[in-house]
């Protein structure tokens, strides 16, 4: 059997590749230190693999190398110390990975409301996109995360979609310069949250009409929200510059639950995404047990 087919066969998990004895195969160690990497730029989340890792963020990227993924997201970032920060940005450098998104959060975002014009969530809006500049610098970030916050139901729809457009468009106008993108998510935790379809981000992201305001794609609030997965993502993939990953019912790993990743990243990656897909979901098992399952989750629905 071919050696390297083997290894990829077998998931080549840290606890196989310590169990097998990696290092008394002639020739064979340096080739096996990590797993080969996953086709698909899959971005885990701190945490997920704390059982395996539980020395701190240092050991947990090492981990997810050694695993075969090759991104990172991290929504809290901006609450990070700024020497964490750097540290992440350098491990990240000395393991070839890249950042994923970090959230552009002026405390409480979803309350931090855009819809309602106020000047007060503005400034604030606009204070934490400078932050975010200096810290996507750092850590070698190009894609934060933003939610305009709460439906204000004091207006009418049109007059808060256009407060949120230009609200964008001065975000727009401090992230640009730096080649930086806020991606903009539709949610489905709350039906209070203003942003919640496809259609409706694939619309604001046309008015703003800049390269740094596109679509977060997140299959697991859009599944609960209004399915049709592919077609929606067909009908405003011009837009869509991120993409997160999480079953549902569950929003947990892909194989527990109603959704065919399988046939999902398959057209995702026909159409030439080369983007960062985040991990945005829980891991359905327990332990170290469920971290490897998790792992195997992702090797089998990754596009070959």
């Amino acid at each position: 059997m071919e050696r390297r087919g083997f290894i990829k066969r077998m998931g080549v998990g840290s606890a196989f590749l310590s169990a097998a004895g990696a290092l008394s195969f002639p020739g064979f160690a340096e080739e096996i230190k990590r797993a080969i990497p996953f086709n698909m730029d899959f971005a885990p989340h701190f945490g997920m693999f704390r059982n395996h890792a539980p020395g701190g963020i240092v050991e947990e990227l090492k981990f997810m190398a050694d695993q075969g993924f090759r991104s990172l997201e991290d929504n809290g970032m901006l609450k990070r110390s700024v020497a964490e920060q750097e540290l992440i940005g350098k491990t990240l450098q000395d393991l070839g990975m890249r950042m994923g998104v970090f959230v552009i959060d002026g405390g409480d975002n979803w309350k931090v409301s855009l819809a309602t014009g106020k000047q007060e969530f503005l400034d604030t809006f606009l204070a934490t996109c400078r932050t975010s500049v200096e810290v996507a610098k750092r850590v070698g970030a190009k894609w934060m995360t933003v939610v305009p916050g709460y439906f204000e139901r004091n207006l009418p729809l049109g007059v808060q979609t256009g407060n949120v457009i230009e609200a964008l468009k001065r975000g727009a106008e401090i992230l640009e310069p730096h080649g930086l993108t806020m991606v903009l998510e539709p949610l489905s935790d709350n039906p209070d949250l203003f942003l919640r379809h496809a259609d409706q981000t694939y619309m604001i992201c046309k008015a703003v009409d800049s390269p740094a305001c596109k679509i977060l794609y997140d299959i697991y609030h859009m599944q609960r929200n209004e399915g049709n997965l592919i077609a929606t993502m067909d009908k405003t993939w011009s837009e869509i510059a991120y993409i997160q990953i999480g079953d549902n019912p569950g929003r947990k790993e892909p194989g527990t639950g109603e959704i065919n990743f399988s046939n999902v990243f398959k057209w995702i990656h026909e159409k030439g995404f080369t983007g960062v897909m985040g991990m945005e979901h829980g891991n359905a098992g327990p332990g170290k047990e469920g971290e490897l399952a998790l792992i195997e989750a992702y090797r089998k629905v990754d596009v070959k």
